[in-house]
C-alpha cells in the first residue's frame, strides 16, 4: 500500500537493540519528513527523554512508548509476542509512573525471568514436581552465583555443578526449548492487563501478521502465523489492548487489509511503524500512519490520561 506517512510509531534506539542513538533517530526521521515519531524500545523507557529533547529542538513530535515482550506457553504456541504501550509526554516526567512501569518490565528479562524459569523447573522437575528429576529444588542462588545476567549456559552449569546432573540429555530435557518447563522471555499477559487497566497507557498489538510474511522477514522464525495471533486476539483485547499495528514493513498488502478488517470489526484503533533498528535492513520512515490515524491515537492517549490521573 503506497500511502503518505505522517507518523512512524515503532522505532528502537541504543537504549535497547537499535543502532541509532535517540538523537540520531530523531534527526533521521526529520530528514525523511516524519512529523511524529514513536520511541518504543524493548522493555525499557531508557531512550525516551533524550528523544523528547531532540524532538523539541528538531520540531518532531515524540510519542513515548515501550514494546513489551509478552510470553506464551500454550499447546499451540510457545514464544513471545509484543505489545506497544503508548503514553503521554507528561507521564515520562512522572517518576512514580516510570518506576511502576520499569517494575512491570523487569519481570520479563533479567532476574525476573530467571526466577520465573526456576519456579517452572521446580514445578515440573523438582522433588515434588510432576516429573521429578532434581534431588532438591533449584534455587535462585544456584544461578546468580554464575552471573547477574543469566543465560541458558548458566542454568546448565548450575544443574551440573550444583545439583550433580552430569548427563547432557537430562540437562537438555530440563532447560531445552522443547522442555515442558521452558519459558520464553517476556511477562505474562495477565500482568500486562493489570497494568493497562490501572495506568494511563494505550496498548497496541505489534506486527500481528509478521510471522506470515510471504517474503524475507526478520520475525518469521520466531513469530507465529497470523492464524495463531487471531486465535490469541480475544485474550489481548480482554487484557486491554485497544489497537492493532496494521501498517508494518513485514505485512503484505493482503495482511494489511485483513488487519484493518479485524480493527473495524472489533472497534480497535489502527497504528503503524517501521520497527526501525538500523540504517539499511530496518530503516526509519518506511511505514507508518496518516495524520488522521495519528490524531485518533493521540486523542485515545489523552483520554486514558484524563481517566487515570
Amino acid at each position: 500500500m503506497n500511502r503518505d506517512i505522517f507518523a512512524d510509531l515503532h522505532n528502537h534506539t541504543t537504549a535497547s537493540d537499535g543502532d541509532f542513538a535517540p538523537e540520531a533517530l530523531v534527526a533521521a526521521a526529520k530528514e525523511k519528513g516524519i512529523q511524529a515519531l514513536g520511541i518504543t524500545d524493548h522493555d525499557t523507557l531508557g531512550g525516551i527523554r533524550k528523544a523528547m529533547a531532540a524532538g523539541e529542538a528538531a520540531g518532531v513530535e515524540i510519542v513515548p512508548g515501550v514494546e513489551i515482550s509478552v510470553r506464551f506457553k500454550r499447546p499451540f504456541f510457545t514464544g513471545t509476542l509484543h505489545v506497544l504501550a503508548y503514553f503521554s509526554t507528561e507521564r515520562v516526567l512522572d517518576e512514580a509512573f516510570c518506576r511502576r512501569f520499569e517494575a512491570l518490565l523487569a519481570g520479563g528479562r533479567g532476574e525476573g525471568l530467571v526466577k520465573a524459569r526456576i519456579e517452572k523447573i521446580n514445578q515440573i522437575f523438582g522433588p515434588e514436581g510432576t516429573s521429578p528429576i532434581l534431588a532438591r529444588d533449584l534455587a535462585f542462588e544456584d544461578i546468580s552465583v554464575y552471573s547477574d545476567n543469566a543465560s541458558r549456559r548458566h542454568f546448565a552449569l548450575a544443574l551440573n555443578e550444583r545439583l550433580g546432573i552430569t548427563d547432557k540429555d537430562t540437562v537438555t530435557k530440563i532447560i531445552g526449548n522443547d522442555s515442558p518447563a521452558y519459558l520464553p522471555s517476556g511477562i505474562e499477559l495477565a500482568d500486562v492487563g493489570a497494568f493497562v487497566r490501572n495506568e494511563p497507557v494505550v496498548a497496541v498489538l505489534a506486527h500481528p501478521a509478521a510471522g506470515s510474511f510471504p517474503g524475507e522477514g526478520h520475525y518469521k522464525e520466531v513469530l507465529p502465523p497470523v492464524e495463531t495471533v487471531e486465535r490469541l486476539l480475544p485474550e489481548f483485547i480482554e487484557a486491554g489492548v485497544q489497537g492493532l499495528e496494521v501498517y508494518y514493513p513485514g505485512h503484505s498488502d493482503a495482511h494489511q487489509t485483513l488487519l484493518a478488517q479485524w480493527a473495524s470489526e472489533r472497534k480497535l484503533i489502527i497504528t503503524g511503524g517501521s520497527d526501525c533498528h538500523d540504517v539499511s535492513e530496518r530503516p526509519p520512515g518506511v511505514s507508518g500512519m496518516s495524520r488522521t490515524e495519528f490524531h485518533t491515537l493521540k486523542e485515545t492517549i489523552a483520554c486514558e490520561d484524563r481517566k487515570k490521573k
